[in-house]
């Protein structure tokens, strides 16, 4: 250390880490140091081992105990030799802490989750003193969030959580700051948002990590990148040198040939579709209430089997309590109406439900983190969380087909906490699939996935609709709507701001959120 400023924050030292889980290697030989004044971004394809290298560096993963290896801290001249000490001062904020509010339901107001920060408590345990209010204001007022201070922290969009926990570790004022792809799930504005405060960081000592799978989230602060490749570092030195062009922008193109093996399949698949027309699901001046918060306003909606629905807008204009509306996790207010082909008055709506293909964030919370690849993917026969009676040769048979369909088989006897964010969203998409359903409702599924990854999921999104099933996917990117699209809804505060055949054609406009016609 050579300042006072920069003692005042902690420097992390690893030398020849290894981690291994279940006898398997995750991560090997790593050897790295993150300095004060340092801003590093950490990038990799799905499963390089990510999340796990920045669960040690944050001490609540322990590296796998062979001398000489070695994990230290320097803080305030003091040199750790634990986590014990430090750990609390260090900010970690990745998807599992995002889950864990809706995994426990808890549902306080946004002010009142940023204040935990300040007690570095997962709940509200003190109420704030007035210093420590202002401290809240000041953080939502940094990253423009204000208006959402006094709203239930669940009744807020995906992207709306993930700046309010950012907030909340801003006011813990942590000596090093974690992010676990930060800016997955956030819309152009609130992306935005996020880059500038990271872009504020390049004044201060503060050093951050933030991990990427896009090179356009590569923040122009950063100082320094690491690159892993099945858990080792393959690159570690300075961003403007790093080769993230074959790691970021090569990972994107990987997406063109992988979708182009798929397009004859696909091509195949239409001419054994029958005439499209029959209605899947449909609302009818739809409103739907989240406590005391109108997610929906008076929304209509048809969607007939053959159709690929794009449902864009911003973050908290209400994509994701559509697509939990039409599932029948949520109902309709009275004066409204949903209707579910197949079910009429007297049949249980899991009969629908196990004709639906989910993916979306909050299962990644629902399922708990013990359960095994295996048992996640069997659940999926029956529209459940985990499975109420052993599974029979059959749903092993089709959970078989669908792991081995999505790359996952070889990870069938792991469980959840093992997997990486993009393995488990390849686990959903096989759990989904493996009813070989009707519709597919998908709510940004392309979230934290490496190119290939991204490319082979369209692909077979676009095989499926193909041949004959209805989908509605909810993106943020135009870069990521199928092709198979036929029509869009742009949301704006819970209503329709635009229903009906898709206006672009994919090779017009690159913008997030494409403009009306004559604009």
């Amino acid at each position: 250390m050579t300042s006072t400023h920069n003692a005042r924050f902690i420097e992390a030292r690893l030398r020849g880490m290894r981690l291994a889980r279940s006898g398997r290697t995750i991560l090997k030989d790593v050897t790295w140091t993150v300095r004060p004044g340092e801003r590093w971004v950490l990038a990799g394809a799905n499963g390089a081992g990510k999340t796990q290298l920045l669960k040690v560096l944050a001490g609540s993963v322990w590296p796998t105990p062979e001398a000489p290896r070695v994990r230290q801290y320097l803080w305030r001249g003091e040199l750790w030799r634990a986590p014990q000490g430090v750990a609390a001062e260090i900010g970690y904020l990745g998807p599992e802490r995002q889950d864990k509010y809706a995994r426990y339901g808890w549902n306080h107001t946004v002010e009142a989750v940023v204040g935990t920060g300040v007690h570095r408590s997962d709940i509200p345990l003190h109420a704030l003193s007035a210093a420590e209010r202002k401290r809240v204001t000041g953080a939502l007022r940094r990253l423009g969030i204000t208006p959402l201070a006094r709203r239930p922290f669940l009744t807020l969009s995906y992207g709306e959580r993930r700046l309010a926990l950012l907030a909340r570790a801003l006011v813990s004022r942590p000596r090093l700051l974690l992010l676990d792809e930060l800016l997955n799930g956030l819309d152009a504005l609130n992306r935005a948002r996020a880059l500038r405060w990271l872009q504020s960081t390049s004044r201060s000592a503060l050093p951050w990590v933030l991990s990427v799978h896009r090179a356009e989230d590569v923040p122009a602060a950063a100082t320094h990148a690491l690159i892993l490749d099945r858990g080792r570092i393959v690159y570690r030195g300075p961003c403007g040198r790093a080769p993230l062009e074959r790691w970021l922008v090569e990972g994107a193109r990987a997406v063109r040939p992988v979708r182009a093996r798929a397009a004859a399949r696909v091509a195949q698949a239409r001419n054994r579709v029958p005439a499209p027309g029959t209605v899947v699901v449909s609302l009818s001046a739809a409103d739907v209430h989240l406590d005391e918060h109108r997610a929906l306003r008076n929304l209509t909606l048809t969607v007939r089997a053959g159709e690929c629905w794009v449902v864009h807008g911003r973050n908290g204009s209400g994509k994701t309590t559509l697509l939990r509306t039409l599932y029948g996790d949520h109902g309709v207010a009275a004066g409204g109406r949903i209707e579910r082909n197949g079910i009429e008055p007297g049949v249980p709506l899991e009969t629908f439900q196990r004709r639906v293909a989910l993916v979306a964030p909050h299962l990644q919370a629902d399922h708990p983190p013990e359960l095994t690849v295996a048992e996640v993917v069997q659940s999926g026969r029956y529209a459940s969380i985990g499975l109420n009676d052993a599974p029979s040769a059959a749903d092993r048979a089709a959970a078989r087909r669908a792991m081995r369909e999505f790359g996952v088989l070889r990870l069938a006897g792991r469980t959840l906490r093992e997997l990486s964010y993009g393995q488990l969203r390849r686990v959903l998409f096989a759990r989904a699939w493996v009813n070989r359903p009707a519709l597919l409702l998908l709510d940004e599924p392309f979230a934290g996935v490496d190119g290939p990854t991204q490319g082979d999921l369209q692909a077979r999104i676009e095989r499926l609709s193909a041949e004959g099933a209805a989908v509605v996917i909810v993106v943020h990117r135009r870069t990521e709507w199928p092709r198979c699209v036929t029509h869009e809804l742009q949301l704006s505060g819970g209503a329709a701001r635009y229903a009906g055949p898709v206006r672009l054609s994919r090779g017009s406009s690159r913008s997030e959120t494409p403009t009306r016609p004559g604009r």
